[in-house]
């Protein structure tokens, strides 16, 4: 019995120390002294049978001359043989950028002082008054209809004023005429445009994304700054970026444009340059542009560049004026928006060699500095339309939901609808919370795996409600026009989902597999070591790796244990965590220790081969993201007014990122190959089963709800969008008409429960108000209140349609504008409170329209 305590006590200390990550020098000599001490209650632990294995072990792991030949060595061997090679290019592409709180999630144990510290960013006064005045008056100036059917471009007008007032430099330092905003600010002046229209989005963003201005910032010469920098920011140059072609989109080290380093004229002298054939497609503001980036293969078969034995340099970035001799620029595609998009070509076009950015000395290192770039576009740009979208979807689809009725009841009331309209809620919560957390994450540092996540599940978050929007309006929603608030949102998608890496690749191999290499504490460099050509210091760099390697994966099986046998409760938690913030905290320690054991893992059984599971890659990958998303949707909340409408839309937005997250897992247990290892860190992880359950009924019930009301949560994403108070805009019409609403509900909802038990008389509306009146149901003075909004919400109902010219004209390709769509009148008066059409619903009817039961 005394050796089976004995044996207990050291293998419960085995397990503190690797539970609390003790090195191994010190869980070493404090294992020894345990040993030694519970020989008092056990001698079997002295007898030299005992004691030799004990010291030949300690021994092994302590001495590294012995720990390299037994163990290290075989396993370096091994190893190696079955290391995939990694080409410059992914070398690059895996050192580009930082890593930021995704690390912190991926290691298992993340730093909670850490968090802490992190402050969401703020707007300078600057940057506050350019959205209220600057981006405010731009939105008023835009009407996406008639640039969407008509212009097929912005106005002039437009154009000249995103130049003058600075739209396009506004990550420019100040010193070259830019206004050198946050990342957040960036944010915020896109998606605020984008609530109006994509098209100007777009235009705006490109220059402040992936293009020849942060290129230059980062790494141009004095010279290249000076000449291209002002320009730029005033909008007298306008720039646009070509990387991708018809042989590369998502793979865009795939490039086969190549510049040929060689002799030739620029300038009437005979210099050494470049001599450039490129096809590039789908480059946004090529038509227009004045400069062009252009992404290309550089070879110096005549080592003109100064090195004899190199030939092929790599990918390499350069700035060529839009009206370079034998640049060609001007046709659009039509990606389905009217922004300008096109192709840029050119062959045999000859550049100096101080064309490329950064000099000569950056020739060859263009994928880097383009992998360290992307992450403003997505971790910016696309999630801010995104974001925009879902803003002005739960604005638009909440307000409709409560003034469209059917069956005498508010369709947002129908459980099947909430259903909908609280993913709305919780996604639009989430990307709002993201936009936050990103952006804070971008001012640190170039975050290349977290704004990959960004990216990715921002646009198919924007493709899901956008969605759900198009389902609730139905009808409404389809039929194209200018009073048609969710068609164009809806034709952008595409847009944003295949843009900045297509978004099956991210999610299949960008995440994961970028994610791994930079966020994992000792892979990069373990295989750095693996692929070695000088074997005997690769061995010697691969040993202490290794063993730290192997005491971080047994560290966080035994945290993985723990927290799934106690739920997390004990384990820390930032030190300003409230009461609704605690439980979630503690689910993050668990899933990410989880994440980490499971990814762990899967390298040690797979290698090199899971590159090529792109399923299992990409569940590992989605529950980093989604433990990325608790982070910020946490982080976020904290900062929003302590309210029940702030408590459930952030509760049901963890609760759908949690449950994302575990089911993520789960799949990637059940398809994992060793069916043994993946059913043990299973178990560890989830000794009960799951943990954590999809959105209930009570959850959707009441978001469905929170969406129609005017909470707080409301006022906050309308404080990021542009309010269009305007009856007559598409977006106006619909606010105007729930303002109303909420004026005279009280009366009007006294009103329609009247009429619907029979308790009312007359045929109009106005016959049963002043019936209603006169019973004391609701107020002489609420007559005409009611009256205005019954006009005004059945115009909201209605449906463009247009004369047949509208068409013949468009499919001619007339010069002039086809007709708009007739106004159509209203006749409120007609309509019983109850929703239906008083008499003929014929005599209700313009020529273009016949009236729809609302």
């Amino acid at each position: 019995m005394t050796v089976f305590v004995a044996a207990l006590v050291l293998l419960g200390l085995l397990f503190a120390l690797f539970y609390f990550e003790t090195a191994l020098h010190t869980g070493s000599a404090i294992f020894a002294a345990a040993w030694l001490l519970l020989g008092f209650l056990a001698p079997v632990l002295w007898h030299p049978a005992a004691l030799l294995p004990l010291i030949l072990v300690l021994a092994v792991l302590n001495i590294p001359a012995l720990r390299r030949a037994l163990i290290s060595r075989p396993v370096y061997g091994l190893l190696s043989k079955t290391m995939p090679t990694i080409s410059d290019t992914e070398r690059e592409a895996l050192e580009a950028g930082t890593t930021w709180w995704e690390k912190e999630l991926f290691c298992g144990r993340p730093d909670w002082q850490m968090f802490s510290q992190i402050s969401l960013p703020r707007l300078t006064a600057d940057e506050q008054s350019f959205i209220d005045n600057e981006v405010e008056q731009l939105c008023g100036m835009l009407d996406e209809w008639q640039i969407h059917h008509h212009l097929k471009d912005l106005p002039e007008d437009v154009w000249q004023f995103l130049r003058n007032k600075g739209f396009f430099g506004l990550i420019i330092p100040r010193e070259y005429g830019g206004k050198a905003f946050s990342p957040y600010a960036q944010s915020r002046v896109m998606s605020k445009i984008a609530t109006r229209s994509l098209t100007a989005a777009v235009t705006a963003m490109v220059p402040n994304s992936l293009g020849p201005g942060e290129l230059l910032m980062k790494y141009g010469t004095d010279e290249q700054k000076q000449r291209w920098l002002p320009g730029l920011a005033d909008g007298t140059e306008l720039p646009c970026f070509g990387l991708t072609g018809p042989e590369a989109g998502s793979d865009a080290g795939a490039i086969p444009d190549v510049g040929i380093v060689c002799r030739g004229e620029h300038e009437g002298r005979t210099v050494i340059g470049l001599r450039l054939t490129f096809a590039k497609r789908w480059i946004t503001l090529a038509p227009v542009a004045t400069v062009i980036g252009l992404a290309f293969r550089l070879e110096d078969p005549e080592g003109l560049l100064g090195d004899a034995s190199k030939q092929d340099y790599g990918i390499t970035c350069a700035l060529v004026p839009a009206n370079h001799p034998g640049v060609e620029t001007g046709r659009r595609h039509y990606p389905g928006a009217p922004f300008m998009n096109g192709p840029v070509t050119g062959r045999d076009v000859f550049i100096p060699l101080d064309w490329i950015i950064g000099g000569q000395e950056m020739a060859g290192k263009g994928w880097r500095m383009l992998i360290e770039c992307l992450g403003v576009g997505r971790g910016i740009s696309l999630p801010a339309l995104a974001t925009a979208s879902g803003e002005v979807g739960y604005r638009s689809v909440g307000a409709f939901a409560r003034i469209r009725r059917q069956f005498n009841i508010e369709i947002g009331k129908f459980e099947g609808v909430q259903e909908a309209t609280a993913e709305i809620a919780a996604l639009t919560y989430t990307l709002e919370a993201q936009r936050h957390f990103v952006t804070k994450g971008l001012e640190d540092g170039t975050p290349s795996v977290m704004t990959s996540m960004a990216k990715y599940h921002a646009t198919e978050m924007m493709r899901t409600l956008i969605n759900h929007g198009m389902d609730i309006g139905g009808g409404r929603a389809i039929q194209l026009g200018p009073r048609n608030f969710m068609a164009l949102p809806y034709q952008s998608i595409p847009v944003a989902i295949t843009v900045e890496g297509a978004n099956i690749l991210t999610r299949s191999l960008m995440i994961f597999g970028q994610g791994s290499m930079r966020c994992h504490p000792f892979l990069y460099d373990e295989l750095q070591t693996l692929t070695s050509k000088d074997h005997q210091q690769g061995l010697k760099d691969f040993d202490p790796l290794f063993f730290r390697h192997v005491g971080y994966t047994l560290s966080r099986m035994a945290r993985t244990l723990v927290l799934g046998l106690t739920a997390g409760r004990f384990s820390t938690i930032p030190d300003d965590a409230n009461d609704f913030a605690a439980p979630w905290y503690r689910l993050l320690n668990r899933f990410s220790a989880t994440l980490s054991v499971t990814a762990d893992t899967a390298l040690a059984v797979l290698g090199g081969d899971l590159k090529r599971r792109e399923l299992l890659s990409a569940r590992l990958g989605d529950a980093h993201s989604q433990l990325l998303l608790a982070s910020a949707i946490l982080k976020f909340h904290a900062g929003q007014p302590a309210d029940r409408a702030n408590d459930a839309h952030a509760e049901y937005a963890l609760t759908r990122a949690f449950h994302l997250a575990q089911e993520a897992l789960f799949a990637f247990y059940r398809n994992f190959p060793a069916r043994f290892a993946a059913l043990l860190v299973k178990a560890m992880a989830f000794p009960f089963g799951g943990v954590v359950k999809a959105p209930n009924d009570d959850m959707i019930r009441e978001l469905g709800t929170l969406i129609m009301e005017p909470t707080s949560v409301r006022d906050t994403f309308g404080s990021f969008t542009y309010l269009s108070l305007d009856p007559e805009d598409a977006l106006g019409r619909v606010e105007c008409t729930y303002r109303k609403l909420l004026e005279v509900d009280d009366a009007w909802q006294a009103v329609l429960k009247a009429v619907s038990r029979g308790k009312l008389s007359g045929r109009s509306l106005a016959e049963q108000l002043d019936d209603a009146a006169a019973q004391g149901i609701i107020r002489q003075e609420d007559i005409q209140p009611l009256l205005e909004y019954d006009a005004m919400r059945y115009d909201c109902l209605l449906t463009d349609a247009f004369d047949p010219a509208f068409f013949t004209e468009a499919q001619a390709g007339g010069s002039r504008q086809p007709p708009a769509p007739e106004a159509e009148p209203i006749f409120p008066s007609s309509q019983s409170a109850a929703g239906g059409v008083a008499g003929d619903g014929n005599e209700a009817a313009s020529k273009t329209e016949r009236m729809e039961a609302p």
